[in-house]
């Protein structure tokens, strides 16, 4: 990232400021985003874990989002090394991650998520059981070894959710984000892709909305008033770069009003590069129309703290590199709220405390080929 000394004082000075999403104050703006590590045998968070993220609070992220966590569902994912947030141990384990961080001066949501009828079927869920989506349709469109979700089956996630919502607020975490992008179950219904439903669950965009709309006022209801309910979404899927769930502000609007109208504290808008104009016409990102449309907090994120996109980075190829002045500007006029970072907190655990005290020649450069050995 390059930084010129005139930017120093102003960086501390806006991204220190605090942020409150409902009855939580971030200390500061910047965010950690949801990274999923396969570090959890068992779906249990152990020491490590633990430490991961104490770290990263203890250098100054403001507020840390978990890596995706599979809720109580028997469909919910298919790895035995991804945590779940259900289960006597798993939920221990996540409560002594989140008394490190607090410890650490950071706060902390975790990820509730569902994969849902995911891309490859190749490993079966848990226990065998079927992929389950919103009609049985992968991401590239073909029918997979799933099946679409009855109503019991729109219940069962939907209660797997609030427990895992409530068992959050109850050992101690901050808040929780309910994954809604890229792709996975809730994302699945919202798309036109991957939900054909001809029920009251399909069809236009405020019906594809329906079911996450009451997942959210199921979460917010087994939840206290104050506890931050988040939505993380994306236009683009896993592997579909180029889908979007809305094509006009008014599309976009007619999918997040019943979100926010049923709890939702904040959205956290999904997108490759954060510099990226959402709609033509318009300088804002995904983040900023989330606001403008919503009025609620919002967190933008992609490509953050890099040289360039992600893509570009891991193919080793050339893209435009923004300074951090860009996101200053955005900030400053309030176009969002606070700013995730992910891969670039994946090389530096002090990538945080580096910009806050304007060490930016310490920053240590994103390298893809050495992530899986970092902690």
């Amino acid at each position: 990232m390059t930084v010129t000394e005139p930017s120093v004082s102003r960086t501390t000075e806006i991204l220190s400021r605090p942020v409150r999403i409902n009855g939580l104050t971030v200390p500061n703006r910047i965010v950690m985003a949801p990274m999923t590590r396969k570090f959890s045998p068992g779906g249990v968070p152990g020491e490590n874990v633990r430490s991961y993220y104490a770290r990263r609070a203890a250098a100054g992220v403001g507020l840390i989002v978990t890596e995706g966590t599979y809720v109580g569902h028997e469909s919910a994912g298919q790895s035995d090394d991804v945590p779940r947030f259900h289960g006597e141990e798993q939920l221990a384990g996540w409560a002594r991650v989140a008394e490190d961080v607090h410890a650490a001066g950071g706060t902390i949501v975790p990820q509730l998520w569902h994969v849902g009828m995911v891309r490859k079927q190749s490993d079966p869920p848990f226990a065998g059981a079927p992929a389950v989506g919103p009609s049985g349709i992968r991401l590239d469109g073909t029918e997979g070894t799933g099946r679409a979700m009855t109503r019991a089956d729109l219940d069962a996630v939907i209660h797997a959710f609030a427990e895992a919502a409530a068992a959050a607020e109850r050992i101690g975490f901050d808040g929780v984000e309910l994954h809604g992008a890229h792709g996975y179950l809730l994302d699945q219904f919202l798309w036109a892709g991957t939900n054909r439903r001809t029920d009251a669950y399909g069809g236009d965009p405020v019906a594809r909305t329906k079911f996450t709309a009451e997942l959210v006022a199921a979460v917010r209801e087994a939840v206290s008033p104050e506890f931050p309910v988040i939505f993380r979404y994306s236009q683009w899927k896993s592997e579909n770069y180029d889908a979007r769930l809305a094509e006009t502000p008014q599309e976009l609007e007619a999918i997040l009003a019943p979100l926010a109208e049923a709890g939702v504290d904040a959205f956290h808008a999904s997108t490759r590069r954060y510099w990226t104009p959402e709609f033509d016409g318009s300088d804002l990102n995904l983040a900023g129309w989330t606001k403008k449309l919503t009025g609620r907090p919002t967190i933008t994120v992609g490509s953050v703290g890099l040289d360039g996109d992600f893509l570009a980075a891991f193919a080793g190829q050339d893209s435009p590199v923004q300074g951090i002045d860009n996101l200053l500007d955005r900030l400053e006029r309030d176009e969002f709220d606070l700013v995730a970072v992910g891969r670039a907190l994946l090389q530096d655990p002090e990538w945080a405390a580096k910009v806050l005290d304007g060490r930016f020649a310490d920053l240590r450069p994103y390298d893809a080929s050495a992530i899986r050995s970092l902690s």
